[in-house]
């Protein structure tokens, strides 16, 4: 007699809501093995009883060929004795079993090809369902009350599955087995105008014909509403640009498909992969050059800007928009911006829709099922052809990200001001949230309050400390003050550079380059364009920007003009030299600069900065690009656009001599701080556009001089710690031109450069440093 062996394997990692239970079952049955599975939050449990053979053959098909959409992050398997848990005389899926430990939560997945299928063939009795679904893709981290992942406890419960949906269900040869959101078009979600009669059919051939007729519908879809209307309709466009007092901004854009991209964007194989691919987040490509004749996207979906944002339909009324059976010839390409009004978090819920975007469009397309989570749409850039974050979001949170540190405890981290998400720490993983928003609106506040108590509940935590911003005055700080928790503070640009750390598993110390817009600095003064050598136990201040006046308040942020004419008058220390460039550059009229000059000298409303976001902003100002913005980063990414466009020209430069600033220039540096000579950078500036040296030429110098002061500040910090990593965080490394320069640069260097990668540059990722913080300081005892 052949001996028989049984096994108890735990598989970690996304294996709820993606079909894990159905799939071992079917790789039991081909094996030819028995036991059984059971979901059990954390982990699922496998029991396989067999001839050794047979047993080892299981293995193999449970490690090789998972689930589409699993992620299985480690396989524990250890031998039992039969006589422990008796003899199995079949294979069975065991009803979910509540346990602890590690918990994975499945983000929402896209609509998979084969329900495309199904929902456009007419004989299929899910025929243009807006709601389909299957064990391979649909709504999950959106739709979730508590784990384990089974619907009694997901917003589905209270839609009871028809008699036929229920069989597929419960049969293991369908790909409906187990899938918890399954429904059909008897007994699942509807589709509806708020407001109106129309549901169903009448409804989505309503907004269809709306769009059509150029008129602006918003849209719930998976994790919120979009506003949309159509983006080859110059008339359409400005009039929700005007209604969503929006005069700049880019508009994301949803494509029917590939070959639509394909024909307004470049796209490389690795664009395609993920454009395509089951997270479908939206993706920054450049625009291709068009004849003026040309038809396709108006200008005004990204004025000024070479790339768009650029997402394929996820969710299947996103699909139905596109295509249906009404006879409606609709446009390639849509307009699908977040569906809130300026400041607000995404809406969820057709109150929040009714009163937030009723004057902002001529309908609202609702359903009735509900949104537990919100999740806004994740935003990807790409870097030197591998993805490069803008925002972490829907088909990404909330996977965790892992770290090697041997970290014991629960840490609560709240995150930025703005781009806010927060996370939560557990041991050696992180939890970011999806996309949250900007904390100056108290409706956002709310959002991020409730969220974070839905995540605690998710992942089945009891935080010992939350950690925040420096910041006193951040409502991310009052959130974290409120929890009724120890609150650790973490200065902002330090937080930067341990996201950056965390991202990469780096242990040991780094010289942390973090270059953004603002952030309360230990001294009182706004930090931003910064040299810190850091680990996780503290950092220290080894360098910054020159600092200068940031007069003006918050209008500073948006006006660059201000901080040029600032920068100007630090130069020249003389009100009649900088009046006059002032006049010659047209950067403000005399009064305005009369103005700026008197609070200069009277140091009122006037704070010290080394923001490199507003030294972007005044270079900007300066070379005549942008003097003002209308959302955040505009006269930034000018700056950079105008760059990138130059370095296309001409790829050989007159270098600015070093020796054309005044060498007596050199100013003492303030407690041993190194200083990068950014104020003998403007001066130069000035001079030559002044001279009437090209706006992008000089554009580019700009960049080039800064990644040289950044590497050289580099270069004296390693001689003096020996350090020799560097990361690089913060939002201005969005600009990939200056990435790239620093990088390179550093490498040229022998530097071990740490940049971001899923995780991003910006505020949007600091809660994973703040979080990574507090848990080294709980194992400090602090």
């Amino acid at each position: 007699m052949k001996r028989m062996i049984t096994k108890k394997i735990r598989v970690y990692g996304i294996v709820q809501g993606v079909g894990f239970r159905p799939t071992v079952s079917r790789h039991a049955a081909a094996a030819g093995i028995t036991g059984s599975v059971c979901n059990k939050g954390p982990y699922v449990e496998i029991f396989a009883q067999g001839e050794e053979k047979c047993v080892k053959d299981f293995l193999e098909r449970l490690e090789k060929q998972p689930p589409k959409r699993a992620a299985i992050l480690k396989i524990n398997t250890e031998d039992v004795k039969e006589e422990e848990y008796g003899k199995f005389n079949d294979f069975q899926i065991i009803e979910s079993e509540k346990t602890k430990g590690e918990i994975f939560v499945s983000p929402d997945i896209a609509i998979c090809e084969e329900c495309k299928k199904e929902m456009y063939d007419p004989k299929d009795r899910r025929y243009l369902h807006p709601f389909i679904n299957c064990t391979c893709c649909g709504p999950r981290l959106t739709i979730l009350d508590a784990l384990p992942y089974d619907r009694e406890r997901t917003s589905m419960k209270e839609f009871p599955m028809c008699p036929d949906c229920a069989s597929e269900y419960e049969d293991p040869a369908t790909r409906r087995y187990d899938a918890q959101p399954v429904c059909c078009n008897d007994c699942g979600p509807e589709v509806y105008l708020t407001g109106r009669e129309e549901r169903g059919r009448a409804a989505i051939i309503a907004t269809r014909k709306m769009i059509h007729d150029g008129g602006i519908v918003a849209i719930k879809g998976i994790g919120g509403f979009h506003l949309c209307c159509d983006a080859t309709n110059e008339e359409a466009v400005q009039r929700l640009r005007t209604l969503k007092k929006r005069p700049a901004k880019p508009f994301a854009v949803m494509a029917r498909d590939v070959e639509a991209v394909k024909q307004e964007c470049l796209v490389n194989e690795v664009q395609e992969e993920i454009l395509d691919g089951h997270q479908k987040p939206i993706l920054l490509l450049e625009k291709r050059k068009k004849s003026a004749d040309s038809t396709g996207l108006c200008k005004s979906v990204a004025p000024g800007n070479p790339k768009v944002g650029v997402m394929l339909p996820y969710a299947p009324v996103q699909m139905l928009l596109f295509r249906y059976d009404d006879g409606i010839q609709m446009p390639d390409y849509l307009v699908m911006t977040s569906g809130n009004a300026s400041g607000a978090p995404i809406c969820r819920d057709d109150k929040e829709a009714v009163e937030e975007l009723s004057q902002l469009c001529d309908l609202i397309l609702s359903h009735d099922r509900k949104i537990r989570i919100r999740a806004d749409d994740s935003v990807m850039d790409f870097y030197k052809g591998e993805p490069y974050m803008i925002r972490r979001s829907r088909g990404y949170a909330p996977l965790p990200m892992m770290v090697t540190m041997p970290w014991k405890g629960q840490v609560l981290a709240a995150g930025g001001e703005l781009k806010n998400t927060f996370c939560i720490g557990v041991d050696g993983r992180f939890y970011l949230s999806p996309y949250v928003g900007d904390l100056e609106d108290l409706r956002t506040v709310k959002a991020l309050q409730e969220t974070i108590h839905r995540f605690e509940t998710l992942l089945e935590v009891e935080p010992e400390v939350a950690a925040c911003d420096l910041h006193p005055k951040y409502n991310s700080t009052v959130v974290a003050e409120e929890l009724g928790l120890p609150v650790v503070k973490i200065q902002h640009h330090y937080a930067h550079i341990l996201s950056c750390m965390a991202e990469n598993d780096r242990k040991e110390q780094v010289i942390g380059v973090a270059f953004d817009g603002t952030g309360y600095g230990t001294d009182g003064t706004i930090w931003g364009g910064e040299l810190l050598l850091a680990d996780y136990h503290g950092f220290e201040r080894m360098g910054s920007i020159e600092p200068f006046l940031q007069i003006g308040g918050d209008i500073s942020a948006k006006e660059g003009w201000r901080i040029a004419v600032s920068l100007i008058y630090q130069q020249t220390q003389d009100k009649a030299q900088t009046m006059e460039i002032v006049k010659k550059l047209n950067l403000c009229s005399e009064s305005e600069c009369k103005v700026l000059l008197a609070m200069a000298d009277r140091k009122m409303n006037a704070v010290l900065s080394t923001s490199a976001g507003r030294l972007f902003d005044a270079v900007s100002a300066i070379l005549g690009i942008r003097t003002k913005s209308t959302f955040e980063g505009e006269a930034s990414m000018a700056l950079e656009f105008a760059a990138e466009a130059y370095e296309k020209e001409i790829w050989e430069i007159d270098e600015p001599a070093d020796g054309e600033s005044d060498p007596d220039e050199e100013k003492k540096e303030p407690e041993d701080r190194l200083i990068m000579k950014t104020g003998s950078l403007i001066k130069y500036l000035t001079e030559k556009k002044t001279e009437g040296i090209q706006a992008e030429k000089l554009a580019y110098i700009f960049h080039q001089k800064l990644a040289d002061l950044i590497t050289d500040g580099c270069r004296k910090i390693r001689k003096k710690t020996k350090c020799n990593c560097v990361a690089l965080s913060g939002g201005v490394f969005q600009n990939r031109l200056l990435l790239r320069m620093v990088e390179e640069g550093l490498e040229k260097e022998h530097f071990t450069v740490l940049r971001h990668h899923l995780i991003p540059a910006n505020d949007g990722g600091i809660a994973l440093g703040q979080a990574a913080y507090a848990m080294q300081y709980i194992q400090e005892g602090k």
